[in-house]
């Protein structure tokens, strides 16, 4: 039988190169404390031998770890795990962090924790304290938990706050949600929709608000009734079936509703077919979701395409930034949305 070829380690490197392990590590973490000529010296080690560096030798110069750790909500993580209802909120988010951890030779790792939790400090410490990590990206609502930015901020540890304006000291990233309501409504309003209803998300999210606000705003703008067309949601399908049937029930209807998630915009869809209304005959539905089944479903949802993997590698890029000592946007940096038309939306029907 073949003998198994013995993996090539950075003690190799060391003993070929006639220096030492921590000297091998500076030159692979690109510490400038190294003279250009031990540099050459150690990279031609490496190259003969056929090195791939890890993580344990990257971190032997112990001012890295090269881990950024990635924080979500527990609860309705697991919820749309088990739902298998299409949500890819999660996926979006590895996609766009492991790809740019990648490139910085960083590994992301994915932690869920408990938004409720009296707890939420002793697991993230622990979290810390095992994995110590160079940089954390919160997202919603954990962006905006106090007690989670000031304990990442005692621990010295730059971390990104996706969704927030940064009140916790972190880096700030928005993912153009007022903006993006705005464009959703300004397009309703371009097809000839006036009485455009909205369907609001979970409180406890900023996003929520900037989404009504924005929905709120072209509406004032051009001169269109809101008082009574937003129902309050939470994301969840149930909640959107609520919002939706008091929505439908006014006198007169919306002829168009925006709901603030993929699952609320399918249950609007679900009421208006139970009230014999058609999509988009009778009714336009837009999504806040561009998830597969917004595109699957019938008729397939136009959508605001949030900006997750981009803004997930955007904190990344920044967090990376931060470990260097290098300048950062002063501010939210607001990565914008995109927006899909597809068959769910049209013109109003004819009085």
């Amino acid at each position: 039988m073949a003998r198994r070829r013995q993996a090539v380690t950075i003690k190799h490197v060391a003993a070929d190169a006639g220096v030492s392990l921590q000297t091998v590590s500076r030159v692979i973490n690109k510490e400038s404390s190294v003279s250009p000529k031990m540099k050459d010296r150690v990279q031609a080690s490496i190259d003969k031998l056929g090195y791939v560096p890890s993580i344990a030798a990257q971190r032997m110069g112990g001012s890295r770890s090269y881990l950024i750790l990635a924080l979500n909500d527990r609860e309705r993580t697991i919820a749309d795990w088990r739902a298998r209802e299409g949500a890819d909120w999660v996926d979006q988010m590895l996609m766009g962090g492991m790809l740019e951890c990648a490139k910085h030779g960083y590994r992301l790792i994915f932690e869920l924790v408990d938004t409720h939790s009296d707890h939420v400090e002793r697991e993230l410490q622990g979290c810390i304290v095992a994995l110590q990590p160079d940089g954390v990206i919160l997202t919603p609502p954990h962006s905006d938990n106090l007690l989670i930015t000031a304990l990442l901020r005692r621990e010295n540890i730059p971390f990104a706050q996706i969704g927030s304006t940064g009140e916790g000291g972190g880096i700030a990233l928005i993912m153009g949600d007022e903006g993006a309501a705005r464009a959703a409504t300004r397009y309703l309003m371009d097809l000839g929709h006036k009485r455009i209803g909205f369907i609001k998300g979970a409180a406890e999210y900023k996003l929520s608000s900037w989404r009504k606000a924005g929905w709120k705003a072209q509406m004032e703008e051009a001169g269109l009734p809101n008082e009574d067309l937003c129902a309050e949601g939470d994301f969840t399908y149930d909640s959107g079936v609520t919002a939706a049937r008091q929505l439908l029930a006014l006198d007169p209807k919306p002829t168009a509703i925006i709901a603030s998630s993929g699952h609320m915009a399918m249950a609007t869809v679900q009421v208006a077919r139970e009230m014999g209304l058609e999509v988009p005959r009778d009714l336009s539905v837009v999504s806040f979701d561009n998830t597969p089944m917004t595109l699957f479903t019938s008729p397939a949802l136009t959508a605001i395409d949030q900006p997750v993997a981009k803004t997930t590698a955007l904190a990344v890029e920044l967090i990376v930034a931060a470990k260097r000592g290098e300048d950062l946007p002063e501010g939210p940096t607001i990565v914008p949305a995109g927006f899909i038309v597809r068959d769910s939306t049209a013109p109003p029907p004819r009085d």
